[in-house]
């Protein structure tokens, strides 16, 4: 679905540990890549001349993220479950799901919402989560994958 082609020579490096970079990269190619309507970004680490600049500003403008605070984005940035989960919740329209019990998730997290949206749908079982376990590309691609189907 040209969502990736790997990290060159045929490789597609699937225990890298994916960046916010590469992921709002990943979820824009998988939206289209729609234009987004802005040129200025309002993050300070966001360059002009960024290979991942349109999936960024298409990402605030689709309310995806307003970065990580102080008006930085931290593109480099490693992402964990709960993170990718948000992104995809709120891809989806941030859709309201029963609640779920996960081992170690307190009803109150921010990602509450997103890891039992995930988990009606599918996306994720109670022994996939590990809060704060960071994702690699074979996990992200999968999640994409199953979150599109």
């Amino acid at each position: 679905n040209r969502i990736t082609n790997g990290t060159g020579n045929g490789i597609f490096s699937p225990d890298f540990t994916v960046n916010r970079a590469t992921l709002i990269a990943f979820l824009w190619k998988q939206a289209g890549q729609p234009r987004p309507a802005g040129e200025t970004s309002p993050f300070s680490d966001v360059s002009e001349d960024a290979w991942y600049r349109n999936a960024v500003l298409w990402a605030v403008e689709s309310g995806l993220t307003d970065g990580t605070g102080d008006g930085s984005f931290c593109p480099l940035a490693p992402v964990d479950m709960a993170q990718i989960l948000g992104f995809l919740w709120k891809a989806a329209g941030s859709p309201a799901a029963a609640e779920s019990s996960f081992p170690g998730v307190p009803a109150d997290a921010w990602y509450a919402p997103a890891l039992a949206w995930a988990a009606e749908k599918g996306l994720i079982r109670s022994s996939d989560f590990v809060p704060g376990a960071l994702c690699t590309r074979a996990e992200i691609v999968s999640l994409l994958y199953r979150a599109a189907n």
